[in-house]
């Protein structure tokens, strides 16, 4: 090596270790490229022997769901149900089976837990939002009613009970034949989710981002509606088994699709959770085949999406509708 290449050397050396140690005073490290875009650091805790996400989640609201998971997991009854207000309200909103007061879901909690057994659980995946209301993503492993369902639940409480809890999920987990039987027939489905008995307590933040959100979703302004997306932002639609990572791909997705997806063309905000950097909100759309569904969202400092996660029940739609959805994804 000649004295120029010395050089050269060197200077690539002096290059990467100002780049390193620049990285360094940044809290980064080698490999990092590809970590999420999010803001807030990562924190997990540990509920039911697992590691849950609630990088955007208030400790409080986290020991309000760690007990409930425990309980309910536990098969115990009382401790359950000492978890919510005497004036709740909880819904499956795939089954479409609803529950206006204590009593009848402490019956129906009294009725199915003994026969579960004890290799089941149910427990928490991701945790966002604070102890005024949440979103909760969690896991009911087969054991407690014949398939694993990965609900997201939208939760709002009052002095540390529940006052609300809304779960929606793909009835595809159920198999489409299985979620016929089970699902409350279209014309006697709940049309009360009770948002109105307990108001929007989301951060205004949150409900800021919400609105303008489904604004340009439900007028189908793709543009508009990723440009409330961080550039690196991660899309998920469980049930169309589909993520979209970045900005670019996104607008592109959703320019072609906002047309056939529920939360698209027509979508509307039932009721809106969480607090500024962590929540979501349940929509509806008349127009759709799939009416109504959820959406998770984690925000970065700046108030801009970096992860968006949504579900609703994909049974209520063709093969065929739910290939032309995905195939709008794919990049031409």
């Amino acid at each position: 090596m000649d004295q120029s290449d010395r050089d050269a050397a060197h200077r690539r050396r002096t290059v990467l270790t100002a780049g390193l140690g620049a990285a360094a005073a940044l809290g980064l490290s080698a490999g990092t490229a590809d970590a999420a875009p999010a803001a807030h650091p990562r924190r997990t805790a540990r509920i039911l022997g697992r590691e849950v996400d609630v990088t955007y989640a208030t400790p409080e609201v986290v020991r309000l769901f760690a007990s409930y998971f425990e309980a309910k997991t536990a098969r115990d009854v009382d401790a359950t149900m000492a978890h919510f207000a005497r004036n709740m309200t909880y819904i499956d909103a795939t089954l479409g089976w609803a529950w206006y007061d204590w009593q009848s879901l402490y019956d129906l909690f009294a009725k199915l837990m003994p026969t579960w057994p004890a290799s089941s659980a149910s427990y928490p995946t991701r945790i966002l939002g604070d102890a005024s209301s949440a979103l909760v993503c969690f896991t009911d492993t087969p054991q407690l009613f014949g398939h694993e369902i990965r609900p997201l639940g939208a939760v709002n409480f009052r002095n540390g009970k529940i006052t609300r809890w809304i779960d929606y999920w793909d009835g595809r987990a159920f198999t489409v034949a299985g979620i016929e039987q089970e699902r409350t027939p279209a014309d006697q489905f709940p049309t009360d989710f009770a948002e109105a008995a307990v108001g929007e307590t989301a951060s205004p933040v949150m409900r800021s981002t919400v609105r303008r959100l489904s604004h340009a979703l439900g007028t189908g302004d793709a543009a508009q509606a990723t440009s409330l997306f961080h550039p690196d932002a991660v899309f998920e639609d469980q049930a169309l088994h589909l993520s979209i990572t970045g900005r670019i791909s996104l607008e592109a997705f959703l320019t072609s699709a906002l047309g056939l997806l529920p939360y698209g063309r027509g979508a509307t905000v039932r009721h809106a959770v969480g607090s500024r950097s962590g929540g979501g909100y349940e929509w509806v759309n008349a127009s759709s085949a799939a009416p109504r569904g959820i959406t998770a969202l984690s925000l970065d400092a700046a108030g801009l999406i970096t992860r968006l996660t949504t579900v609703w029940d994909s049974s209520l739609w063709s093969v065929d509708a739910i290939g032309r959805a995905q195939a709008a994804g794919i990049p031409r």
